[in-house]
């Protein structure tokens, strides 16, 4: 499926939602590194047209640095949050921003289904078989 530029932000706008929903993980271990919250601000930048591609594709590699230099649920965050801001590159980066955040829930708790259908119920739903292709709509209210 090819995306226009209206399904493109959307899916950019989703997976900076989704690294923002589970954001709290990374500060909570790092109070003091923003990166990850630029990461998702840079995604939203670039929707609203404030900030070029390649600025937000900066900011998925501070995300990404930051990942890198911690691990378990923190880690996961940041890399939901690097995959957010690269959405503005490539959309396909949305389903990994969305995966890591599930990733980074499961490592803190148990509670990665919960998080799933959450994200579930953010996307908006014309673009549900294109993040989620093997799940059915009426199998999650949709």
């Amino acid at each position: 499926m090819t995306l226009n530029r209206v399904d493109h932000t959307a899916l950019a706008l989703w997976a900076a939602a989704c690294a923002e929903h589970v954001l709290p993980l990374f500060e909570r271990a790092h109070p003091d590194d923003a990166r990850p919250a630029a990461g998702i601000e840079a995604a939203r930048a670039w929707v609203r047209g404030d900030l070029t591609m390649p600025e937000a594709r900066k900011a998925a590699f501070a995300a990404h640095d930051a990942a890198r230099e911690t691990d378990g649920a923190a880690g996961l965050v940041a890399r939901s949050a690097g995959h957010a801001s690269a959405t503005a590159h490539v959309a396909g980066h949305a389903v990994h921003a969305a995966n890591y955040a599930v990733q980074a829930v499961q490592a803190d708790s148990s509670e990665g289904d919960d998080e799933r259908a959450w994200q579930q119920a953010q996307v908006p739903e014309r673009l549900f078989r294109v993040v989620f292709p093997d799940r059915g709509l009426s199998e999650h209210g949709r």
